[in-house]
């Protein structure tokens, strides 16, 4: 079965990125022969529907099981309907996350858990209405 986590790199000792559908990489791994390979997520830079894109490109990738700190409504609702069990909780290394899933220390979702565009970075508002006036 392929296990995918949503990752900040390429590689097992790569840092769980708790955004899914803004992640840098899905990193896959291979429960059958334990290879772990990476996926970049071309859907992470969207201007909107990132959620979607990213859980589109797991079905159409043969994922079982996806990893994750959190997910959106729209990307929750792709994964489920194509099958997917979506686990969350995920954190520290790739590794740290695949350890938690099968010792059965992540939370099954029975739904989203952050609300759409949650991931976008928007800024906190700090600053000042200045507009680039140099004050």
């Amino acid at each position: 079965m392929k296990l995918v986590i949503s990752a900040a790199g390429s590689g097992p000792d790569a840092q769980v990125d708790p955004r899914f559908g803004r992640c840098s990489y899905f990193v896959v791994y291979d429960t059958d022969n334990g290879i772990y390979e990476a996926m970049p997520n071309a859907a992470g830079a969207a201007a909107g529907g990132s959620g979607i894109q990213a859980a589109q490109a797991l079905v159409n990738a043969g994922v079982g099981v996806v990893l994750t700190g959190n997910i959106g409504p729209n990307a929750f609702q792709v994964l489920q309907a194509a099958g997917i069990k979506c686990y969350v909780g995920a954190s520290g290394t790739v590794k740290d996350a695949v350890g938690a899933y099968q010792a059965g220390k992540l939370s099954l979702a029975g739904g989203a858990t952050a609300m759409p565009h949650a991931g976008m970075g928007r800024g906190a508002g700090r600053g000042k209405g200045r507009g680039g006036r140099g004050w």
